[in-house]
């Protein structure tokens, strides 16, 4: 399904880093360090959760969990930033409206992974939990106050995107993680990926 995509981390990473630029140059400062801080900690989480289970073969058994949903946790961290970004300028009420379809559309993605065998429950709904932590712990340093980003802040962020994008196209992170995931644990091959996504 097309709507996987929208969690792919040669998107997601981008608009994170377009997100970060954008409250930068809003001068908000307090929601810039919680979303750096954040964002970070919620991909390095899920990375660990992969590289884990490519090296050591980490899983929780009765739940059938072996790494966080990256693309659940991307989704629901990123989306409902942007969404409240774009829309607080006209309003409180819009911006929080919609933090709340980012949200659901991180839910629907949780739902879609799962009905589509890619991810355990477990895995996609720790995902998603990953992500709103994220997201609403950024946006709760960015209220009641708001944030009134101006075209100057726009503009940053469109070229931050473009860039991240840019050199996203070569990262392969797929493959460093498996590499880093042979290095550290000295195993000639990893555990089956097909099962960890």
């Amino acid at each position: 399904m097309q709507l996987v995509h929208l969690g792919d981390l040669e998107l997601t990473l981008p608009l994170a880093a377009a997100a970060g630029a954008w409250l930068l140059a809003a001068r908000a400062w307090r929601a810039a360090s919680a979303w750096a801080l954040l964002y970070a900690g919620t991909i390095a989480l899920v990375g660990g959760s992969k590289i884990a289970h490519l090296g050591w073969g980490t899983d929780i058994g009765p739940l059938d969990f072996k790494a966080f949903s990256g693309h659940a946790a991307g989704v629901t961290a990123v989306y409902p930033v942007l969404g409240y970004l774009l829309c607080r300028p006209i309003g409180r009420g819009w911006a929080l409206a919609t933090t709340g379809a980012g949200l659901a559309l991180g839910l629907l993605m949780a739902v879609v992974l799962v009905g589509e065998g890619e991810h355990a429950v477990a895995e996609a709904a720790t995902g998603w939990l990953l992500g709103a932590c994220a997201s609403l712990g950024t946006l709760y340093h960015a209220e009641p106050r708001g944030i009134a980003p101006g075209p100057a802040s726009a503009a940053c962020a469109v070229a931050v995107f473009l860039a991240s994008a840019s050199l996203m196209q070569s990262a392969h992170v797929g493959y460093w993680m498996v590499r880093l995931a042979l290095a550290l644990s000295g195993n000639a091959h990893p555990y089956s990926w097909d099962t960890c996504r």
